[in-house]
């Protein structure tokens, strides 16, 4: 009876295709670095990642400096001269002052609406509305996602049976539903209660990850050294399995926060949003709906907006999840798999040598 050979590995490769010379590259770039160091040597290899982390703070900046902040009857003042609650003279029609060829910025280089509002001033204080709903969402639902999916996910039992049957509710009903009845209850209260209420069924996805990593985790030995050591499980998940997990977490916590201020946009432009006197991105899109074909500047700007700061968290967590992933290699230039390629040949015959 023939058995079949088994199959001959090639010199210097490995499962996946990855040569002993592109390992030696790797090994040699993260040698005596701690994994925090790791971490952030990837994410800075990350391009886009980096650019995106400079155009998000020049939007932070210039939306909360710009027309200063307001909370309730707080208020501080920007460097724009223009308010976005309070009309003035219509000049040049309305149409925007802002040129390239040749540059001139002018009083109203978004233009102003059919009232006279300033609409850079009123596009700068939509922008801080869902930047603040963004973060708040982001906080609570990672929050939130995080201790049901660990509780879930160590214990297991009819503990996961129950929490994970509670988030497959929520997570059947849509949340454009949920958050079109809220907001229409609640949205009157400003931007950082709609935030509460997004973040409070925003979290289902991040709980069934967490849930996921830490079924995997628990069954590490670094986890039954810790129980055999005596520790309890509230000092097993948070202090041992948590941060192997951190990762998933952080990566997809912006991925969320993305999600988020789409959500709220969507919300807005329906009318189920922020409601007046405030604005945000998706409100002034909505009330210059009927404008598009006469003043179509009215919907560039909140548009460009809210494209560049989903596009800028989307590839801020691309960065993150290539960075947490020890499996994202980075490809080497071909003078350095040449170098790396004719050491380790001579390496493996100088350990040849040493052992005969």
């Amino acid at each position: 009876m023939s058995t079949i050979p088994p199959p001959v590995e090639q010199p210097g490769h490995h499962e996946g295709g990855v040569t002993d010379a592109e390992n030696s590259i790797e090994l040699k770039e993260i040698a005596g670095l701690s994994q925090g160091q790791i971490v952030r040597k990837r994410f800075f290899r990350h391009r886009g990642a980096l650019i995106s982390m400079v155009v998000l703070a020049f939007i932070i900046v210039l939306a909360f400096t710009s027309v200063g902040v307001a909370f309730g009857d707080w208020k501080s003042g920007g460097w724009w001269p223009y308010t976005w609650n309070i009309a003035v003279a219509i000049e040049n029609g309305g149409r925007p002052t802002l040129s390239l060829f040749p540059f001139a910025i002018g009083n109203h280089p978004f233009g102003q609406d059919e009232i006279g509002r300033d609409i850079f001033a009123v596009v700068m204080r939509g922008t801080q509305q869902s930047l603040m709903i963004m973060v708040i969402v982001g906080a609570i639902a990672t929050f939130i996602g995080t201790v049901i999916g660990a509780i879930s996910g160590y214990y297991r039992g009819w503990t996961d049976s129950v929490l994970m049957r509670f988030t497959d509710i929520i997570i059947t009903i849509p949340v454009i539903v949920i958050g079109a009845v809220l907001g229409r209850r609640f949205g009157i209260s400003g931007a950082p209660v709609l935030a509460i209420i997004l973040g409070l069924v925003l979290w289902t996805g991040l709980a069934r990850l967490v849930r996921g990593e830490f079924l995997s985790l628990r069954e590490r030995e670094f986890v039954d050294a810790a129980c055999v050591a005596g520790a309890r499980d509230r000092r097993i998940i948070f202090r041992h399995i948590l941060p192997n997990a951190i990762g998933v977490i952080i990566v997809n916590s912006t991925l969320l926060m993305a999600a988020a201020i789409l959500i709220e946009t969507g919300l807005s432009f329906l009318g189920y949003g922020v409601q007046a006197p405030d604005t945000s991105l998706g409100k002034i899109i909505s009330e210059n709906q009927v404008a598009f074909s006469t003043r179509p500047w009215l919907f560039w700007w909140p548009g460009v907006f809210i494209i560049a700061i989903a596009l800028c968290i989307n590839f801020i967590g691309d960065g993150l999840r290539d960075a947490f992933d020890p499996r994202q290699r980075r490809m080497p230039t071909d003078r350095a798999l040449a170098k790396a390629e004719a050491f380790v040949p001579r390496k493996s015959m100088n350990s040849i040598g040493r052992s005969s």
